[in-house]
């Protein structure tokens, strides 16, 4: 089963080869996901890596604080997104 990794506090140069390369130090990476703003297309500084879950909480206990790129990284168990903030758009629309 897989797991997601929030990946905070990312260095505004990073890129999504560098953040997989990083990670694979501890297992198969399914994915990376960069978060852009959605208006203007711009890296916001963290990441989502797709893992499987025991390779994701070793990579998370040996990342965690390490430094990347001059920043020391935030690493933590990534959380299911809320669906609270597509309800309220769909009812404008009505």
């Amino acid at each position: 089963m897989t797991k997601s990794i929030y990946v905070g506090n990312l260095p505004w140069s990073a890129s999504e080869t560098e953040i997989r390369e990083l990670f694979e130090q501890y297992g198969t990476v399914h994915g990376v996901a960069m978060i852009t703003d959605r208006y203007t297309g711009a890296f916001r500084g963290f990441a989502f890596v797709q893992m499987e879950e025991n390779e994701a909480t070793t990579a998370i206990a040996a990342l965690n604080g390490t430094k990347f790129g001059g920043r020391r990284l935030r690493v933590a168990e990534g959380r299911e997104r809320r669906s609270g903030r597509g309800d309220r758009r769909d009812r404008r629309h009505h």
